[in-house]
């Protein structure tokens, strides 16, 4: 039960003490290493203990499950959890962020960042001295993915060559899917109203990563995206931060909705992939979220498990 291959304990052992700000933080032996070993702790085949680590929590974003998954991936490891809430903390009464960073570098072992500017959360990285996790921000969202391509892993076995089609918004979902999956060698395309395209940025980035002769294709055509595709993912229309453009968006984005009539222009082995929360009947219909292609609450539930690896890793623990 307790035994880990010396060559997944060697590629996460190179990620002891260092940031995960970004899915481009990770190379392709070391995303798989931590893919692998999330299985393992998922099926009971290993087991960690950390030893009383502290993760801290800092969380200036709504979350259900990265909040629980955090917390129960740190339990679970044998750590302990401190949500340091904003609204009940100096935080939210205008204490320097550099000051947080370094008290709570004295008090905790590794930090947990959801925010809107991905510039605040390299500031976090700069001015703490302990690993530093994006659980989210605006522009990335690097935790999901690993949760996303476990996922994929778990249902075909093999990630490399496959093909994602992700239907929505250009969001900070579509730009990990992207970078992670030119990481990984797979496939991905993005279908997108015009004008709510992935960053170029972001593209140019992942373009970069690109390895295994994996591709990037952009597309404001749904159904075309979607032909021969082993993945439909989609995610909300309007992220938070931008609520008061959901009627808007709704009308921008009526065709990108994931239902039976388009699912039925998809690989019949495909499955469905949603980071959640759904808003049923919008991104995507009920009969879809809970029909026999849908893996969301296994992705959901795999949160918990590639979180775990992750802290494993960055704190030591193999």
């Amino acid at each position: 039960m307790n035994k880990i291959s010396n060559s997944i304990s060697g590629q996460l052992a190179s990620l002891q003490g260092l940031d995960f700000l970004s899915s481009s933080d990770l190379n392709f032996d070391q995303m798989t290493a931590l893919l692998d070993l999330a299985i393992q702790l998922k099926n009971n085949e290993r087991r960690i203990d950390l030893g009383n680590r502290v993760l801290g929590l800092i969380f200036t974003k709504a979350s259900t499950r990265t909040r629980v998954s955090f917390q129960v991936a740190m339990a679970r490891l044998g750590g302990q959890t401190i949500d340091l809430n904003p609204q009940v903390s100096q935080l939210g009464r205008g204490e320097p962020l550099k000051d947080t960073a370094r008290v709570m570098s004295r008090y905790c072992d590794v930090l947990a960042v959801r925010t809107f500017a991905q510039d605040e959360l390299i500031d976090y990285a700069n001015w703490a001295s302990i690993p530093v996790i994006n659980a989210l921000t605006d522009l990335e969202h690097p935790c999901q993915m690993l949760a996303d391509f476990m996922t994929i892993k778990e249902s075909f076995g093999e990630i490399k060559g496959q093909t994602i089609t992700y239907i929505g918004d250009g969001n900070n979902v579509a730009n990990s899917l992207m970078i992670c999956g030119a990481i990984l060698g797979v496939n991905i395309r993005i279908a997108s109203p015009k004008g709510f395209e992935p960053l170029s940025s972001v593209v140019q980035k992942a373009n970069s990563l690109r390895q295994f002769d994996a591709t990037i294709t952009l597309s404001n055509d749904p159904v075309a995206s979607i032909k021969g595709a082993q993945v439909i993912y989609t995610d909300v229309w309007a992220s938070m931060g931008q609520e008061k453009e959901q009627i808007e968006r709704k009308k921008v984005f009526k065709d990108f909705c994931v239902n039976e009539e388009l699912l039925s222009q998809a690989d019949k082995e495909s499955i469905i992939l949603h980071c959640l929360p759904a808003h049923r009947g919008e991104e995507i219909t009920d009969a879809v979220l809970e029909g026999n292609s849908s893996r969301v609450f296994d992705q959901a539930e795999n949160r918990l498990h590639v979180q775990q690896s992750l802290l494993c890793a960055l704190l030591g623990g193999l």
